[in-house]
């Protein structure tokens, strides 16, 4: 499996701007806790094949991770037309990811 966490992240400033269903998932590839939630992660999206995803390798410095205050990983943070409608930290189960990406 290749890893899903990317070191290149879009800016705030477009992720904001951008119209439609857009799922921010803040991890690294390293972390047992991202590790952990991936397969439920992954599910949860599959469920979604209209989201625009993207997988940001989140760490000090990394300050798109900073603009939502992320603390812990992985975060996953779901907008619809800019605005943030739901957010879930450290999922482990399937469920807690599909709840806000349907509300």
């Amino acid at each position: 499996m290749t890893d899903p966490f990317l070191a290149e992240a879009p800016d705030r400033e477009h992720i904001d701007a951008t119209p439609g269903l857009q799922v921010v998932v803040f991890g690294t590839n390293w972390c047992g806790h991202c590790q952990a939630g991936l397969p439920a992660i992954q599910q949860a999206l599959a469920t979604q094949p209209q989201a625009q995803v993207h997988w940001v390798e989140d760490g000090p410095g990394r300050r798109l991770g900073r603009t939502f205050k992320v603390k812990l990983w992985p975060t996953v943070i779901v907008m619809r037309d800019g605005v943030e409608t739901g957010r879930v930290v450290r999922p482990t189960q399937t469920e807690e990811v599909t709840k806000i990406l349907t509300t």
